[in-house]
C-alpha cells in the first residue's frame, strides 16, 4: 500500500489561533487529502480537501460568512479528482472515501467520485445531517457539499469490526478495522469536530502512520505540546474532547517519536510524504 498526500488549496488564519504562543500574523494553511493505493481494496482517499465548489457553496448568505472568516484560495491547485488523474487513475476508480469529519475543507470533492463508498462515523454524520443556514455555518458545514445519495453509499465505522491496536499506538488502544485485514484502522479523534475519526495505517517497519485529520493543526504543536490559543476553542465542537485527544497525541509522540503524524493543515505532512509517497505494505 502506498500513501501520498496532496494539496487542494490553502486557507488563511492567524498563526496564534493554531499554536499557543504563535505570532499575530496571517498564515496560509494547506488543505491536504491522502491517497491510498491499497493492495486489495484499490484506490482509497482520506478526505477530499477543497475544490471550486467551496466558492459556489459560499456564494450567498449566511454561507458566505464561512468564506469571509476563513479565506480560501484554490487557484493554482488541483482538486482531488485532478490529483487522482495525475496519478494515472480515473475518478471512477476510487473505491472508497474515508471522511474524517464533515467540515467543508474535507468534503468539497465528494461528488467527484461516483463509484466510491463513503466511510465515516454515523454519529458524526447524524450530528450535522440536518443542519442548515447559520446553524450549519457555526459548525463549518456547507450542506450543498454532501451528495444527495450520501446515505445510500455510506458505510458506518461503528459497524466495522472493533480491533485492538498494536502497542506502538498507545495510548490509543482500540479502533475499527475498516477492511478486515488490519491495514487501515479508524480511531476516534473527537474534539475539533464531534466524532471526528483518524486512521492508523500499518507500516512495513511495524511503525504505524497516523492520518490525524484536524486533531492538531500541525505536528509541531504535538511535539511541543502547544494547544491552540483559547479563542480557537470557540470553533471546536468539544473543548474537553479536543484536549483529551490532543493529550493522547502528545503521549503517542512521547512514546513513539519516530512515528509519522500527518495532519490535514500541516505543511510538514505534505513534505514528509515527498513526491514519491510512503510505501506502507
Amino acid at each position: 500500500m502506498k500513501l501520498t498526500m496532496h494539496c487542494t488549496g490553502t486557507c488563511k488564519q492567524l498563526e496564534i489561533l493554531s499554536l499557543r504562543g504563535g505570532k499575530w500574523r496571517s498564515v496560509a494553511f494547506p488543505g491536504l487529502f491522502a491517497m491510498l493505493e491499497h493492495l486489495s481494496e484499490g484506490l482509497i482517499l482520506f478526505d477530499t480537501g477543497y475544490s471550486p465548489r467551496f466558492a459556489e457553496a459560499t456564494r450567498r448568505l449566511p454561507y458566505a460568512l464561512y468564506r469571509w472568516t476563513t479565506p480560501v484560495e484554490t487557484g493554482g491547485h488541483l482538486t482531488a479528482a485532478e490529483h487522482v488523474r495525475a496519478a494515472g487513475y480515473a475518478p471512477e476508480d476510487v473505491t472508497a472515501v474515508i471522511i474524517s469529519h464533515f467540515h467543508a475543507d474535507h468534503i468539497c470533492g465528494l461528488a467527484d467520485f461516483p463509484n466510491a463508498k463513503f466511510i465515516c462515523s454515523k454519529a458524526g454524520y447524524d450530528s450535522v445531517a440536518s443542519l442548515k443556514g447559520l446553524a450549519a455555518v457555526k459548525r463549518a458545514v456547507l450542506p450543498d457539499l454532501i451528495p444527495p445519495d450520501f446515505e445510500t453509499r455510506a458505510n458506518w465505522v461503528e459497524q466495522c469490526q472493533e480491533a485492538a491496536l498494536p502497542a506502538a499506538c498507545r495510548p490509543f488502544e482500540r479502533g475499527w478495522d475498516l477492511f478486515g485485514d488490519g491495514s487501515v484502522t479508524a480511531v476516534d479523534l473527537s474534539g475539533h469536530a464531534a466524532h471526528q475519526i483518524g486512521v492508523f495505517l500499518r507500516g512495513t517497519d511495524g511503525n504505524p502512520v497516523l492520518l490525524g485529520a484536524d486533531a492538531s493543526w500541525s505536528a509541531q504543536a504535538v511535539r511541543e505540546n502547544r494547544l491552540p490559543s483559547p479563542p480557537a476553542f470557540i470553533l471546536f465542537d468539544g473543548r474537553r474532547d479536543y484536549k483529551r485527544t490532543f493529550g493522547n497525541l502528545v503521549e503517542l509522540h512521547r512514546r513513539q517519536p519516530e512515528m509519522r503524524l500527518l495532519f490535514t493543515h500541516c505543511a510538514e505532512a505534505w513534505e514528509l510524504c515527498g513526491k514519491e509517497g510512503i510505501e506502507l505494505l
